[in-house]
């Protein structure tokens, strides 16, 4: 058959298998997010609550299973950096609970991603009020008050969170080395001067 031309070859439907990988991958995101327990956040020491897990939840009554998913919802939302959403969680955990001092460092903690250090330091300083043995506020304290210029405060609340912190905890060495860059920087402030 001289002449005809050649037949053009048919491009297989790959939408429907592009729709089931993206939707795989969706998945195994979300489950990975919700996986995170360490409590850990761009080096920032999250608080993970003290209400029992999801499947620990039974017997629990309603105001507390809400308080436990809008909480935990905001720790998966400042693991993604969400922090507008984050806050929302963590304040309607604090309408059900104002004295949970774990939505209050975590509300501090999303403020800290936001840059808005002063309410983030007010959230720490009622965290640390509600419960003075709340490590990771004076870490979070810490922080914002370094983002307000506070240093000799900065100073402070990272010296108290590293008095507080067992040796093994694995932020005391973070938090040794900024005490180390703080101090470093005020005494080369103030030359002539010596401890």
């Amino acid at each position: 058959m001289k002449g005809r031309a050649p037949r053009p070859r048919r491009l297989r439907d790959v939408r429907w298998r592009t729709l089931a990988l993206t939707a795989i991958a969706i998945a195994a995101g979300g489950i990975a997010i919700a996986s995170v327990s360490d409590g850990n956040l761009f080096g920032w020491r999250l608080s993970t609550g003290a209400i029992p897990p999801r499947g620990q939840a039974h017997g629990i009554d309603p105001a507390r299973q809400e308080i436990h998913q809008r909480f935990q919802q905001g720790v998966i939302m400042l693991h993604a950096k969400q922090y507008e959403h984050a806050m929302t969680a963590f304040h309607r955990a604090l309408q059900l609970d104002p004295a949970m001092p774990e939505a209050h460092v975590n509300m501090g903690f999303a403020l800290i991603g936001l840059q808005r250090y002063s309410a983030a330091r007010d959230f720490f300083e009622s965290a640390i009020a509600l419960r003075t043995g709340q490590v990771n506020a004076y870490y979070g304290l810490a922080v914002a008050l370094d983002g307000l210029l506070d240093r000799p405060g900065a100073i402070g609340a990272m010296r108290t969170f590293v008095h507080l912190t067992p040796p093994d905890d694995p932020y005391l060495r973070k938090a040794q080395a900024a005490l180390w860059e703080w101090e470093a920087e005020r005494t080369a402030a103030r030359p002539g001067q010596t401890r």
